[in-house]
């Protein structure tokens, strides 16, 4: 093996822009879409896919570690343009998985022909060059680039790093559990038309999902039929409520519609728009109740535990109202003013034989969406931790106690008004950031300081991660309400079924707050093992 003087072509600063380019992009792509919004990792249906990646990665790994130390000469010229060729050959084939499996955002469509565009680009640089070395005599050439060698050293010990977490992660999605629709036939028995809008999102999909397999009547608003293709069936596709005939039967409404409160920074034009969103659809309820033959018996609402404001350690009940803003002591936060002002609306779509119900619901833990799902790859790639100073309590609740609380509250006729959606056992974010990291067997010691979160997000870091509210769900309970995840450890074993759980640490360690009567055990759920 012998030192070679680098090719004119292969210097050329066009070129290594074009490298430069191509991993940038990559790397964007594997982080923000297939870490973080798409969360491949988690889904049970993309272990195929995974693997496509881990093959690819490793195949590019090889590419990015040859060009930067080696020149081929001769027949080994040959097996680099057969590895490209591989390479080009598992893209594609993983982009016929990609269109078969799941629906990509259109920002992951442009990245990938971004990445097509500029690696032809690229190719039109190297290929001529790789054709003349194997017109060569046979041999390995040690070769230095410079930076570019630098750069690409690091790109590949870079890509076979995701090689490996993406081999890893293929066998446990082949592992993972679908989330399972949670029962409400005991809860909710008699066969009701439900209207349901906001039913397209994460709790939405999951409540249909629930009262379709209960053998309910469901009525979906949403505003794009694309939208529901991942519904549960059958169901009835509405785009506007001023379509469904006066004559309409509907015995129940679940309002869940409105722009996500943690779906873009609070600008003042977003704040308006998660509050205004909200009133509109409550708006057009109440023209729908008005004109109906026979009025629905009850209407459920969504608030949030943000009504309660900033409280401290306080333990926080439906008695309890909102923080105290009268002469400026407290001064009112965006989340109590906008939860409270869609109570008030809400509440007064009450008239004789409609009962009204507004949850103030906790941080929804599910595997495919709400806060879980968002903490969910920085924790599996052991980079998780407390938020500031994680005594900001988290008041959670599981997605299947979400969705078998509203189907109580649409059963039970004396529940009326407020009813907080959370589940007994509030926890301090310390707390829980360490029993997420138990769950999925990572230290999760990495703190994210409080300082650069306001910096850079203002009121929401504030409001959202740096405080957070101790509740009890007083109401529901004294109602007859039973929840299936009592304790944050057993819901973290079912929501993350197939993920490595190690239990018993835990449970030595995070603190419970209950609420249960006295001589009342608490319900006993058995872990499951599935590594």
């Amino acid at each position: 093996m012998t030192a070679a003087i680098p090719d004119t072509a292969m210097l050329s600063p066009l070129l290594w822009t074009l490298v430069a380019l191509q991993i940038v992009m990559g790397g964007v792509d594997v982080i923000v879409h297939h870490e973080l919004s798409e969360r491949l990792a988690w889904k049970a249906n993309a272990a195929f896919e995974l693997r496509l990646h881990a093959w690819r990665n490793i195949f590019y790994a090889g590419l990015f570690a040859a060009f930067a130390l080696m020149r081929p000469a001769g027949p080994l010229a040959l097996v680099l343009l057969a590895v490209m060729a591989a390479e080009i050959l598992i893209t594609l084939w993983d982009f016929v998985e990609e269109d078969m499996t799941r629906r990509l955002p259109p920002t992951e469509r442009v990245i990938h022909t971004l990445l097509a565009i500029n690696y032809g680009a690229i190719l039109a640089f190297i290929g001529p060059e790789i054709a003349r070395w194997a017109t060569l005599p046979p041999g390995l050439s040690i070769i230095n680039y410079g930076w570019g060698s630098a750069l690409l050293i690091a790109a590949s010990a870079g890509v076979l790093a995701f090689a490996l977490r993406d081999f890893y992660a293929s066998r446990r999605a082949a592992r993972l559990v679908p989330p399972a629709a949670a029962d409400v036939r005991d809860l909710l028995p008699a066969r009701r038309h439900v209207l349901v809008t906001g039913g397209t999102g994460f709790v939405g999909s999951a409540l249909v999902q629930s009262l379709v397999r209960a053998g309910h009547d469901v009525t979906v608003l949403t505003r794009s039929s694309a939208n529901a293709a991942h519904l549960a069936t059958p169901v009835r596709l509405i785009t506007g409520l001023e379509t469904l005939p006066a004559d309409t039967r509907i015995e129940a409404i679940v309002n869940l519609a409105g722009a996500p409160v943690a779906g873009w920074l609070w600008t003042q034009s977003y704040r308006r728009e998660i509050i205004d969103s909200r009133l509109r659809t409550i708006g057009s309820i109440a023209r729908l109740i008005e004109r109906l033959d026979v009025k629905p018996t009850v209407v459920i609402g969504a608030s949030a535990v943000g009504f309660y404001g900033d409280r401290g350690d306080e333990m926080l009940t439906e008695a309890d109202a909102g923080p105290n803003t009268q002469g400026g002591i407290t001064p009112a936060s965006f989340s109590h003013t906008s939860c409270a002002s869609v109570e008030q609306a809400t509440m007064k779509l009450a008239a004789p034989g409609v009962r009204v119900v507004t949850l103030r619901i906790g941080l929804v833990l599910g595997r495919d969406g709400g806060l879980l799902a968002r903490m969910l790859p920085a924790f599996d790639l052991a980079f998780g931790g407390p938020i500031g100073s994680g005594t900001q309590w988290m008041s959670w609740i599981a997605l299947p106690d979400l969705v078998r609380l509203i189907a109580f509250a649409i059963a039970t006729p004396d529940l009326t008004g407020a009813v907080n959606a959370t589940a007994p056992t509030p926890v301090p974010n310390a707390e829980f950031a360490r029993a997420l990291g138990t769950a999925l067997g990572r230290p999760a010691i990495i703190p994210l300081p409080a300082l650069p979160l306001r910096l850079a997000l203002g009121d929401f870091a504030q409001e959202l991660l740096l405080t957070g509210q101790r509740v009890l769900p007083n109401k529901a309970e004294a109602a007859g309400f039973t929840f299936t995840h009592r304790e944050l450890i057993t819901a973290l074993a079912e929501l993350l079924a197939g993920a490595s759980l190690q239990h018993e640490p835990l449970r030595n360690r995070v603190p419970a707050v209950s609420v249960l009567p006295q001589g009342r055990d608490k319900d006993a759920v058995t872990p499951r093992w599935m590594w």
